[in-house]
């Protein structure tokens, strides 16, 4: 009975209009009350990994951030291997935005050992020449992320 009466004095307290007028609403957005983005979080590099423990036969979505001045990343890990090959270690291309910013998901195989595995993050420039069709690489920064396999269950559809 007491929460009954706690759950009534809480919606009470919530619906009053003194609670109404002492949170104002912005009026303008919040990216221009914040300013602009300081020059060392453009050069900083990360990859996320959702959900952190995903099962075999999973897929994860994968958040990349990396400096300005790379156009392309490669996620790479031993977790994302593919049915029927024989490589253990398998790369995947991710196209980044003017800002450095990318997601994708990638498919966790059934075939992935259950264990610690290690998500690699590669943030490179790709320059290629029109005329000779030559393409050039190059490195500009790395982030290596821990990721864990769990075993699969079939009974966590039931």
């Amino acid at each position: 009975m007491r929460s009954v009466a706690g759950l009534g004095a809480a919606a009470v307290l919530v619906m009053s209009p003194a609670t109404a007028t002492a949170l104002p609403r912005p009026s303008v957005s919040t990216a221009a009350v914040r300013g602009p983005v300081p020059d060392d979080w453009k050069k900083r590099t990360s990859l996320r990994i959702l959900p952190p423990w995903p099962r075999q036969n999973d897929e994860v979505r994968v958040f990349v951030h990396c400096p300005v001045k790379a156009n392309h990343a490669l996620i790479g890990s031993t977790a994302f291997t593919l049915k029927g090959s024989r490589r253990i270690y398998r790369e995947v291309g991710l196209g980044l935005s003017d800002r450095g910013l990318g997601r994708r998901a990638v498919g966790i195989s059934y075939y992935a050992f259950p264990g610690d595995h290690l998500a690699h993050l590669r943030c490179v420039k790709v320059t290629i020449d029109e005329h000779t069709r030559i393409r050039k690489v190059r490195l500009i920064s790395r982030f290596t992320v821990p990721l864990v396999v769990r075993p699969f269950r079939l009974g966590r559809f039931f």
